[in-house]
């Protein structure tokens, strides 16, 4: 059982020992400021909320675009077959023939009641709640990341701690071995240590399974691969001038929140756009007046021309004098008849038109009064969105500052549990060197000294976390 113990123990030793080496290579050491910059550059969120911003952008474009004329063009080609009107000459034909027709129409808004101007306002002020949502977003992951990289952190210390304490235990345990073999100590005092040993060396495996479940969860909100290696770097920050933010009123971080924060932004300009998308609704119930322009032209493959001749053919009677009965002739002259080049069809069948158009709305199934009401309801949804996002914000604010305070007196409670715990097992230890203690209270003052020193640490870090989300609400960089 003892061979046992201490072959898993100076495996669990060696493990930790690679484990905490961040200096071997540089690329596998990831420092707070590395982590929230690689989370910002790789995030599926904030990748998607890219897309829709650019989205947006667009739309504004199209939107500006729509001011311009519209234009469109189009054209047919065509086989006819039998009896038809000719398109050139609209008479009645016989036979086969090709025709081609071309034409271009054009239209530019002169008044409409500021509808496009309303609706291009109404997607600027969308494009940027859109820059504000993606800003949000990048603040919310940089403070996610910061809570991921203190967890770990605080695993990392959580290991280092356990270590220590194992090696604490082993030592003591062969101090005590020692003892007994001399007959200074009876065996049950080893057994007493073996035990410790053990559940130390528990403690300890427990410490590396919850530092490499939280590195997990750190490279998955980064976004990085699992086989990628990753060491946090240990800042070694403390606490001290930064618990002075707590100084500053409640209030005061919400004011100062209320500037920069992309929610609030965001919940303002959606309400503008809210009220632009009204104005231009409201658009659709008046009068619009247009200017159009239209031009066309055609071809048809049997559109001729007759051309006389001076080459006589031959008379032909046309009738009969009144009187004498007598037949009257005419002369036939040879007639030429070809058909009308492409080019000159077009020129000659170029028509144009120039006009005003007034499109007056009548009735519509009501579309256009139902989209002012749901242009309505919109704005009031959005004016909802905004006091609950300051609401939000400020109740917030409030408890992150609560927060802040608890765990600064959490912190030097801890503090001085550990500072007292340490001096007892100090006392405890001298004492157990001279046989003036036993075991069991050598053991009990260890193990309390043990969950002082988990206590600070985690206390520390708390006080870590929660004053950089203050940071967080007044908008300054997360770092350590």
């Amino acid at each position: 059982m003892r061979l046992f113990l201490v072959i898993l123990l100076t495996a669990l030793l060696l493990h930790t020992n690679a484990r905490s080496q961040p200096g071997v290579n540089l690329d596998n050491v990831w420092s707070l400021e590395r982590c929230v910059k690689y989370a910002i550059d790789h995030n599926i969120s904030i990748k998607q909320d890219s897309l829709t911003a650019r989205l947006a952008r667009y739309t504004l474009q199209q939107s500006q675009l729509s001011q311009l004329p519209n234009i469109s063009a189009s054209g047919s080609y065509g086989k006819s077959f039998g009896r038809s009107i000719n398109p050139t000459s609209n008479t009645f034909v016989e036979g086969d023939y090709n025709s081609l027709s071309a034409s271009g129409n054009g239209s530019l808004l002169l008044f409409g009641w500021n509808q496009v101007r309303k609706t291009i306002e109404r997607n600027k002020f969308s494009l940027q709640a859109s820059f504000a949502d993606l800003d949000q977003l990048r603040d919310d992951i940089s403070l996610n990341v910061a809570t991921s990289f203190l967890t770990a952190l605080l695993a990392q210390e959580q290991i280092n701690v356990s270590k220590n304490q194992v090696a604490l235990s082993k030592a003591q345990l062969d101090q005590t071995r020692a003892f007994a073999e001399s007959g200074r100590l009876p065996e049950l005092n080893v057994a007493q240590l073996e035990s410790q040993l053990a559940s130390d060396s528990a403690n300890l495996i427990n410490s590396i399974a919850n530092y490499n479940s939280d590195i997990l969860s750190l490279k998955a909100l980064l976004n990085l691969d699992f086989s990628v290696p990753v060491s946090i770097k240990v800042p070694g920050v403390e606490p001290g001038e930064q618990v002075a933010v707590t100084n500053m009123l409640p209030e005061d971080v919400y004011q100062e929140a209320r500037k920069h924060f992309g929610a609030i932004k965001g919940a303002i300009l959606r309400v503008t756009a809210a009220e632009k998308n009204v104005d231009a609704a409201k658009g659709n119930l008046y009068p619009q007046l247009s200017l159009g322009y239209q031009v066309g032209t055609n071809w048809a493959s049997n559109y001729l021309s007759y051309q006389p001749t001076n080459q006589l053919l031959g008379v032909a009677p046309i009738g009969i004098t009144g009187h004498s009965l007598d037949t009257v002739y005419q002369p036939v002259y040879k007639t030429l008849t070809p058909v009308i080049p492409f080019n000159n069809q077009l020129n000659n069948n170029l028509r144009q038109l120039v006009y005003l158009n007034l499109n007056i709305p009548i009735f519509n199934g009501w579309q256009s009064q139902y989209a002012v009401r749901q242009a309505k309801i919109n704005l009031g949804q959005q004016q909802l969105n905004e006091y609950n996002a300051e609401l939000t914000l400020k109740q917030n604010v409030y408890k992150a500052h609560n927060d802040a305070l608890n765990s600064i007196q959490k912190y030097y409670a801890a503090k001085r549990a550990d500072d007292a715990a340490a001096r007892a097992l100090d006392f405890a230890q001298k004492r157990y060197d001279l046989g003036l203690t036993s075991t069991v209270d050598l053991l009990v003052t260890k193990n309390l000294s043990f969950t002082a020193s988990s206590n600070l640490i985690s206390a520390k870090y708390d006080l870590i976390f929660k004053l950089k989300v203050i940071d967080y609400y007044l908008g300054k960089e997360l770092k350590l």
